[in-house]
Parts: structure tokens; sequence; C-alpha cells
């Protein structure tokens, strides 16, 4: 299931970043849950390209609830969402049909399909497939914000630029709600300049971005190999430009003695709580009731108008690529909901399997 992720409640992705649409499909929902159009559309809007620091396709994303919804709940059968493609230039891509791009999946998605994937835009490896993402997690969100858990993520570093980090994740998540830049600190003009003067080289930027999770009760996720860090992992992974992911301390672990990286235990009015949270929330595998953080590494955008060294997969010989077309100098911003979106199709999924498909709905 290569295209589907979940096991009680599963998405299944679909659609090519030039074809009519794209889109997803969500099983396994509680029905009663509320679909809120304008929740959606909003969410899809922090997605879409907004000014020059971001890519000139600007699409309107006029999603289409195919099945699933009635009356504004889910039905609990397969919600469809499909989302048309409307502002294209193919013509951009017609050399990629043999020419691969640096750091791209042009060159893997030939090895892969021998020659029938359609290259156009990136084709189903395109980061205009997330579209459908975002609109499927904007009504996961939306259930989990229903049983007091609530999420988002910012950027941490970008271009010399330093965010704080999480630290208290529900007020901070107030902060990051309805900002262009999704920041905890006032520091988007700096991180707009930072992208704008990549831009001005031909070049792009990358950046670390974080992830806080708040209300989610303990005993979430399974040791071993279903553990929440792995089926998080395996979520994020699967956007292209995510090339790392550290829960809590992370890599840091490394440098620090375990009196400094343990989180002592203590009882806060008849519960269990850490007084620091080096470990992001998770023991074994297993929520323990502080708030979930994680980072992940966001590479520069691969497609960059520099002259840059390649080759002719199809006749088989070493060329030099200009590439022109529409492309985001840094995705940092606009990957940052796609992430709280998956993040939140996982914890309905996790959430499910742990205490029932009607957990969510308040009957």
């Amino acid at each position: 299931m290569k295209n589907t992720i979940g096991t009680s409640v599963t998405m299944t992705v679909f659609g090519e970043s030039h074809g009519p649409a794209v889109g997803v499909v969500l099983d396994g929902l509680a029905p009663g849950l509320p679909v809120d159009e304008a929740f959606i559309a909003a969410r899809l809007s922090q997605r879409r390209p907004s000014g020059p620091a971001d890519t000139a396709r600007v699409e309107q994303d006029r999603f289409q609830l195919v099945s699933g919804v009635y009356g504004g709940r889910t039905t609990g059968t397969p919600l469809t969402i499909l989302i048309p493609n409307e502002n294209v230039r193919s013509g951009d891509y017609r050399q990629l049909e043999r020419v691969a791009r640096p750091s791209h999946a042009d060159f893997t998605a030939q090895m892969k399909y021998h020659g029938f994937q359609d290259p156009r835009g990136g084709g189903h490896f395109s980061g205009r497939v997330t579209a459908g993402i975002v609109a499927a997690g904007a009504i996961c969100q939306q259930a989990l914000a229903g049983k007091g858990i609530r999420l988002a993520t910012h950027i941490l570093r970008c271009g010399g630029v330093e965010d704080a980090p999480f630290t208290d994740v529900a007020s901070e998540i107030d902060r990051i709600e309805g900002r262009k830049f999704p920041l905890i600190r006032d520091l988007e003009a700096e991180v707009e300049a930072a992208v704008l003067a990549a831009k001005q080289e031909q070049d792009s930027l990358g950046g670390i971005i974080q992830t806080g999770i708040c209300g989610l009760p303990a005993g979430l996720g399974e040791p071993w190999f279903d553990s929440l860090e792995g089926v998080l992992a395996r979520a994020v992974f699967a956007i292209g430009g995510i090339k790392g992911v550290e829960f809590g301390e992370g890599f840091g672990f490394g440098a620090l003695r375990g009196s400094q990286a343990n989180d002592p235990f203590r009882m806060e009015a008849g519960k269990v709580v850490t007084t620091t949270n080096h470990n992001g929330g998770i023991n074994g595998g297993i929520t323990n009731g502080m708030p979930v953080i994680f980072n992940m590494a966001v590479k520069p955008t691969p497609s960059i108008a520099r002259k840059q060294q390649t080759v002719d997969f199809v006749d088989g010989k070493d060329v030099e690529l200009e590439l022109t077309g529409r492309h985001d100098p840094a995705i940092i911003r606009r990957i940052c909901p796609v992430v709280t979106a998956l993040t939140s199709v996982v914890l309905c999924d996790q959430l499910a399997l742990r205490y029932g498909t009607d957990y969510l709905v308040a009957l």
C-alpha cells in the first residue's frame, strides 16, 4: 500500500501535479465528526503560495467533498476529497522527460516506472499532492481538538534565523496560528529576507521545523516496531523534502549525561508529570502525557535556476541543466501545514486503534 498510510483510520493519496486533480481518500473515520469546509479552506490557504518567497504557481484549491460527508458530518464511509489542478504550464517540464534534476525524483521515477511516469511538474512526486493531505488533515485536526488535543508546526531555523523552541506548547500554538510564516517569535521579515536572498542568487534554502502536540493521553503507541516515534517518522518521511527526524533532544542526547537527559517524574494535581521534557513526551515508544515534540530537517528545494551537472537518462550521456519554470526558493513555510495535517491523520489512527473508532466522536 505504497500510497496509503494507517491501520484503523487510513489515508490514500492520488493524482499528479499537472493531471486533472489531486486528492485523498480517508477511510475508517467514525460517523458524526464535524466537517467544516471553512476550516479546510483556511488550512489550504496556509499551504498556498502567497508572495515572492514562494512559487509563482498559485492554485485556488477549490476542493470537492465527493463522498463520505452528509449534512456537514462524516458518514463513516470512505471520505473522498478532490482538488482540481487549474494553473499548469506543462511545457516548462518537457526536457525533464529525459533529463534528471539533481536531488529530485526524476531519475528514480524513471528507474521504477520505466518511462511511463508523468514527468510534468514532478508528477506524483510533486508537492502539489500534499494539498489533499492538508484537506484531509484539517478534518482530523478538528476531531482531535474536540478531545482537547492541539498541535502545530513552526519554522525553528532557516537561513541563519532561529526561532524559539516549543516550551509552553498550548500558548505557543496560539502565536503560530494565523501567521504567514509560522513562527513563535516576531521573525517573519528576517526569514523572508533570507529566502529572497537565496532566490536572488538563483538558489534555495532548507531549514529545521518543529512540531508540538499537547493534550495527548499517556499510553498511546506501542513498543518496538509500532512506537509512536516510528509511525510519526514513517509518515513525515513520505514528504519528499523531509530528510531527518529527531524527538525531544534527538541527536543532542549524544552530548549529555543521564543526569542531564533524564526527565524526573513528579505528581501534580493528582497527575504524573515530568519536570523536564528532554524525551519529547515519549518513553519506550509510548506517550507519557507530556507534550510530544519533534524536529525535522527540510532540505533546500532541489529545483533551482543555476546551471547544474546532470544526465540525459534516455541517451545515457552527461548534460548541463538550466532549469526554467516556477519553483519555491524554500518550501519550509509551506511544508509546516502539511506536517501538521499528516500528524493529525496519524494521531486519529493511533487513538482509534487504542480506544476504538468512536473515541473522537462526542456522542
